[in-house]
């Protein structure tokens, strides 16, 4: 079993009220192979919500208390995004997932890319908060397009 951003399955909880589907996952979906999460969803944050991004690092930055989850409107949004992870987790070790396809470049979900912090477009080498959680523990993380 894997899991899979929900929103990679047409599920509109990315924080523009979008989805970014991809037929090709959704059929995994159809065919049991995966089970959807959003982090940011399962942390208590809202839909539509201002964009977020790590300020400081990545998500083992974050994991360690080096970095912090703020929104565009300047609001720390740390607790509700490590909640989020926390929770995917959970899910995850419950249905016995060893692996997971994360979007990228996502504060939660980016598993090679994630934004800078700067709410400027560009990106820095790293991975999200929940990709981070999910490889301390042992599952795999790839992207939507790997």
């Amino acid at each position: 079993m894997k899991m899979i951003s929900a929103c990679l399955i047409g599920c509109e909880c990315r924080y523009d009220q979008k989805s970014c589907l991809n037929e090709d996952l959704e059929q995994l979906l159809r065919e049991g192979k995966v089970i959807p999460v959003c982090p940011e969803q399962l942390g208590g944050l809202p839909t539509p919500r201002p964009p977020a991004e790590i300020v400081g690092g990545d998500g083992f930055d974050v994991l360690e208390g080096r970095a912090r989850i703020v929104d565009q409107t300047g609001n720390d949004v740390t607790d509700e995004f490590l909640h989020g992870a926390q929770q995917a987790l959970k899910l995850a070790k419950t249905v016995g997932a060893t692996s997971a396809i994360l979007k990228e470049n996502s504060p939660s979900c980016g598993s090679s890319f994630v934004y800078d912090g700067s709410f400027t477009g560009k990106k820095v080498t790293g991975v999200g908060l929940t990709a981070a959680l999910f490889k301390r523990n042992g599952i795999e993380v790839r992207s939507e397009v790997e």
